[in-house]
């Protein structure tokens, strides 16, 4: 991600856990009658990675501007729960970072 692209946009990292009490028919009801995949993600948003890991749900990561956050928010609240557990946190692409600390290293420091 570039500079400028990281000025105007942030990452964030939504696990969405599955709620066991449920079977996969009564999330997928749940996630129609809300409207989820219309609705989410929130239009102005961008999926950079959605994957399932298994027995603990999803994981999406989605590049947005930062004004966008909220509706972000109110969108899992509106649809998201009741079948999922919801954590979200504010992420950065590492692998620029990594590579400046590496080749810091390789000079000697730390």
């Amino acid at each position: 991600m570039s500079q400028e692209k990281q000025a105007d946009t942030m990452l964030l990292t939504i696990v969405l856990k599955h709620d066991q009490s449920k079977n996969l028919e009564d999330i997928q009801s749940h996630m129609k009658k809300v409207d989820w995949w219309e609705r989410f993600p929130v239009e102005g948003t961008r999926v950079v990675s959605w994957t399932v890991a298994m027995g603990l749900g999803q994981i999406v990561t989605l590049e947005l501007p930062p004004a966008l956050l909220p509706l972000v928010n109110v969108e899992l609240e509106r649809s998201a729960w009741g079948v999922f557990r919801t954590e979200c946190y504010p992420t950065y692409d590492f692998v620029p970072v990594r590579e400046r600390i590496r080749e810091r290293v390789r000079n000697g420091g730390q």
